[in-house]
Order: C-alpha cells, then sequence, then structure tokens
C-alpha cells in the first residue's frame, strides 16, 4: 500500500497544481451562487478523480499474473504516457503567450457568473475526466498505482483515495480562503486567478515536463 501511494503521490501533486481548476473555482466564489456552485464542483472534482484513478488502478493491476512482477506490457504503458506527457509539456510551452500579450481565456469562464450547481458540478467532471492534460495526469497515477500494487485491491482502493484527496487539495484552497477571510478574500482570490491565468501554460509545461521524465524514468528501471 506504501509504495503504491508514493508512486503516485508525485502526479496527484501536479494535479492539485493545475492552474484551470483552480481558477474555474476562484470565480465561482465571486459569483452570486458561491458556496453552492464551489461546493458542488469540489464534489464533482474529487468524485470524478477517484473514479477515474480507481478505475485504472484496478484494471490494470488485476491485468497481472499472480507469479509477476511488474510486467513489460505495465512499463512500456510508463513509457508511453510519459513520452505523451512530454509531447503535451512541449505544447503547452511553445503556446505559452508571450511576453506583454494577455493570454487568450476559455468560454466557460465568462459564464461561469450564470452557472448552477449542477453546472458547476458538470465543469469539474470535465476538466478532470476529459481535459486531456489532467485526464493523462490521472490515468498515469492509476498506472502508477497499479504498478506498484499489482492485484491487491485493497491498497489500489486506498491509494487512489489518497490520491483523489491530494489532487483536490488545490481546488479547495481557494474555498479554505474565501471561509477564512471574509471579505478581505477577494483581493486574495483576484490575484490569485489572474496570476494562474496568465502562467498558465508554463506551469503545465513545467509538471506535465517533470511527470513525464518520471514516468519514462519508471519505465525504464521496469523494464
Amino acid at each position: 500500500m506504501g509504495a503504491a501511494i508514493g508512486q503516485s503521490l508525485p502526479v496527484a501533486v501536479g494535479v492539485l497544481i493545475s492552474p484551470l481548476p483552480i481558477v474555474a473555482v476562484v470565480l465561482m466564489l465571486v459569483s452570486e451562487r458561491a458556496r453552492a456552485n464551489a461546493g458542488a464542483f469540489l464534489v464533482g472534482w474529487f468524485v470524478s478523480v477517484l473514479v477515474v484513478v480507481g478505475l485504472v488502478a484496478v484494471l490494470a493491476g488485476s491485468a497481472v499474473p499472480d507469479d509477476e512482477g511488474t510486467p513489460l506490457w505495465a512499463a512500456l504503458v510508463k513509457v508511453v504516457l510519459g513520452l505523451l506527457l512530454l509531447l503535451v509539456a512541449v505544447r503547452q510551452w511553445r503556446g505559452r503567450p508571450r511576453e506583454g500579450v494577455e493570454p487568450e481565456t476559455p468560454k466557460w469562464m465568462a459564464a461561469i457568473d450564470g452557472f448552477t450547481p449542477g453546472k458547476a458540478l458538470g465543469l469539474a467532471v470535465l476538466l478532470s475526466a476529459v481535459n486531456p492534460k489532467n485526464l493523462l495526469l490521472v490515468v498515469s497515477g492509476g498506472a502508477a498505482i497499479a504498478a506498484a500494487a499489482p492485484r491487491d485491491t485493497n491498497a489500489q482502493v486506498v491509494a487512489a483515495v489518497v490520491f483523489a484527496l491530494v489532487a483536490s487539495v488545490g481546488v479547495v484552497t481557494p474555498l479554505v480562503i474565501y471561509l477564512a477571510m471574509g471579505d478581505r478574500a477577494a483581493a486574495v482570490l483576484d490575484g490569485l486567478k489572474t496570476w494562474m491565468v496568465q502562467n498558465n501554460a508554463v506551469i503545465m509545461a513545467v509538471l506535465l515536463l517533470v511527470i513525464g521524465a518520471k514516468m519514462i524514468g519508471d519505465g525504464i528501471t521496469a523494464l
């Protein structure tokens, strides 16, 4: 169990720091339905991450024969996932806004003011389980758990829950600031949103590069 948590924890931290979900929560907290929308988003985010990472861990782990350690295909999957993460990292870096240029913001950000809790929950699912960058990270986390604890369903489930909890810290943080600071939170959250939108591409490029390199290294070690 400890190995499964340890192997997947760096990937969970990568999901934690992903800027767009944090920005989404910040925007919800300055909307009319602040607490309801932010709460629905947090629930949707946690459940989506947990379901995806848990399914990947259990399904991939159950495919490992009892008498083997890490099979060749599992090591190759980690290498392939690592290469995909590196590819996306390069695309993010090349697509970063140049100095003095405002980054293009997704259209859904402008619509958040009119969101209901149901739409907030749906956005959480899209950003965690459909968005290619975050989906790659979550799948990589599931693959890391499966490789570290093959055919140990209990360890896989516990590691998946820990992964989802750690991956949710980033989206919980703005809500904690909102509840702790009251009226003073608006300025802090607005500054956080502006910085993360401006640096989204660079943050994701660095995260994907580091995690991709780790996945490739782990895969090569297991070959």
